[in-house]
Order: structure tokens, then sequence, then C-alpha cells
């Protein structure tokens, strides 16, 4: 068996669908025999894990699987490996800044929290 990163991609839709398109990508490790059977099971694990609920003002909300457009081997793991990049294009860039810099700080509290 072998181990790869497989890219799972949603659709978020929100009632009738009329608001910025928005879509989820997620990174799976998937433990398979060869390429192609890792997409078959990035595949199932992607259908599987369609949902949809109701939000506070009773839309429907649904999470709907579009496809496994990325499969890639993880020949070694070896310590500080990149495992995935994406290009931001953000219409704002010093709000981006900001956001990265609040989530950052979240998450270092959250560590500082765990450690003691």
């Amino acid at each position: 068996m072998q181990w790869f990163v497989a890219k799972i991609v949603y659709q978020i839709i929100t009632g009738t669908g009329y608001h910025t398109p928005q879509f989820d990508e997620q990174l799976r490790l998937i433990s398979a025999g060869s390429k192609q059977e890792a997409w078959n099971r990035a595949c199932e694990i992607g259908k599987q894990e369609q949902y949809s609920f109701r939000n506070q003002k009773q839309e429907l909300v649904e999470w709907r699987f579009i496809n496994v457009p990325e499969i890639n081997s993880l020949e070694n793991l070896d310590d500080g490996m990149e495992l995935y990049s994406r290009i931001e294009e953000p219409g704002d860039p010093n709000a981006y800044i900001s956001w990265l810099q609040v989530r950052a700080a979240q998450l270092n509290g959250a560590v500082d929290v765990h450690a003691n």
C-alpha cells in the first residue's frame, strides 16, 4: 500500500443558489495500491460525505460533491515537505493579510493553551 493526497471538491449551495459561488477544497490522505485505486476511494468519500441541512433561515444548504481533480503520491514523507500550494488573488490584499494574522494568532493561542 502507498499513501496519496487527494483533493476532494464540494460546491456549497445555499437556498436557490443566488449567492457568491462557494467551493470547499479538501485534502484527504488515502492509502491505496495504485493512483487509480486512490482516485476511486477519494470519489467514494466525496459521494458519501455529501450532505444537506437547514440553516438558521431555514434555507437548504447543500454540500454537493463535484469531483477529485488531483491525486498526488507521497513517495517519502519528510519534515517540512510541501503537500499543497494554491495562489490566492484577494480583492483586498491588506484585509487578506489581516485575516491570516488573526487566524495565526488564534491558532497560536490554541496551541499555547493546550501545551500548558
